[in-house]
């Protein structure tokens, strides 16, 4: 995944491709949502890393999508407001964001702030290369070998797989994955997630029903497990 997503939900339109030119510039990639339907639509459909957040939407407003959206994910999300006041500030903090930057605001700050969030949400750097047996998993050109042959993946299959990677060793529980893969407000079923681990398991391992690392785990989820 070599590129950070981000989705900007605000419905200045004009602002908004504004600062998705600017985003776009700096290396991340960017979606507008003008509404909150859009944005819960795109929220269902697509994975993304950070959220830029405006209170005052044509349909609902930042502090609800908000709330909903903490019910299902932790993506990072920076409100940017006119709404200035102590108590704005402090709706937004207490139900889950986790910036709050006041318009007008210069695109530099903007940045400042997004590359700062980013940075400690995931890290500074990212393992681009997974490695496990004789399979090899490049997230930054999005390619998977084995045995130095390319294997076909569907985007989906891709994005759970990545997730895996940069989770690995770790136990992720099922909601999880639907949630960070399918999308947040995705209405997708745990048997969805089953047959994707399942397909992968046939492409990826020698013996599907014998998985060495792709682990289903009691009662909680999957894990790829690689030994360093």
């Amino acid at each position: 995944m070599s590129k950070k997503q981000i989705l900007i939900i605000d419905d200045d339109e004009d602002l908004s491709f504004i600062i998705s030119e600017m985003l776009e510039s700096c290396g991340f990639s960017a979606v507008c949502a003008a509404t909150g339907e859009k944005a819960f639509g795109l929220l269902a459909e697509n994975t993304y890393h950070l959220i830029l957040l405006d209170i005052n939407l044509p349909d609902a407003t930042g502090f609800e999508l908000c709330r909903e959206l903490r019910r299902v994910s932790t993506v990072p999300v920076i409100f940017a407001s006119a709404r200035t006041s102590e108590s704005d500030r402090i709706t937004g903090f207490d139900i889950g964001g986790d910036d709050y930057l006041p318009k007008p605001y210069s695109m530099k700050e903007l940045i400042s702030r997004v590359n700062a969030l980013i940075r400690r949400t995931y890290g500074f750097s990212e393992e681009r290369v997974i490695s496990f047996g004789d399979v090899s998993i490049d997230t930054a050109s999005r390619t998977v070998t084995k045995n130095g042959e390319n294997v076909p993946l569907s985007l989906r299959e891709f994005d759970l797989l990545a997730y895996l990677c940069e989770h690995k060793n770790t136990a992720v529980p099922k909601d999880k994955l639907l949630s960070e893969v399918w999308g947040a407000f995705s209405s997708a079923e745990p048997s969805t997630l089953t047959v994707h681990i399942r397909w992968l398991r046939e492409k990826l391992e020698k013996d599907p029903s014998e998985p060495q690392y792709i682990k289903t785990v009691y009662k909680v989820g999957y894990m790829l497990e690689v030994r360093e």
